[in-house]
């Protein structure tokens, strides 16, 4: 496993361009006291380390017309490879399906899903994931309220002691 060194300078930045991905390099030198090239280089070298993977906006679902989340369960008749794979690839062609994870337990993935209304979610359950060569259950949580949804990773496990190996490592 690699190891990606950073200090306090590098979390802060990133804690700060996770708040505001559009914030320019001179306002977040002021933010973590740096001057604008040093911003420049640092998050150079977090891009091409792939500890920022990219940047976008983030859409509210409710105000463009996608009012309905679901989590749904997967499992699969068969466990092989070919099976799996097939799988994989028609789930990444549907953009309705914004996460796709392999768990272990009761399924074999879960979805989160986004539709436009029940009815929608329904056609696309009815058309889409059922008809899928292999699915043999499916069950689905409809969410009733957003209580928290992030995409901003908690990054103060970084400057604790390690207790098990990590790629990102803090120096000071």
């Amino acid at each position: 496993m690699s190891t990606i060194t950073v200090d306090k300078y590098d979390l802060e930045l990133l804690e700060e361009l996770q708040r505001n991905g559009t914030a320019t390099n001179s306002a977040l030198g002021e933010k973590v006291h740096l001057s604008t090239s040093q911003v420049g280089r640092r998050i150079q070298r977090l891009e091409e380390m792939h500890v920022i993977r990219h940047y976008a906006a983030i859409l509210d679902s409710d105000i463009i017309g996608l009012s309905v989340t679901a989590f749904t369960s997967v499992t699969l008749g068969r466990h092989g490879e070919a099976q799996g794979d097939a799988f994989e690839q028609a789930i990444a062609a549907m953009p309705e399906v914004l996460e796709c994870i392999s768990v272990i337990g009761e399924a074999d993935y879960v979805l989160r899903i986004v539709a436009a209304d029940l009815a929608s979610f329904s056609e696309f359950m009815m058309k889409r994931i059922l008809r899928l060569p292999g699915v043999v259950n499916v069950k689905s949580n409809i969410a009733l309220k957003k209580i928290k949804q992030t995409n901003a990773l908690p990054l103060s496990h970084v400057t604790q002691p390690a207790q098990t190996r990590r790629k990102l490592v803090f120096s000071s």
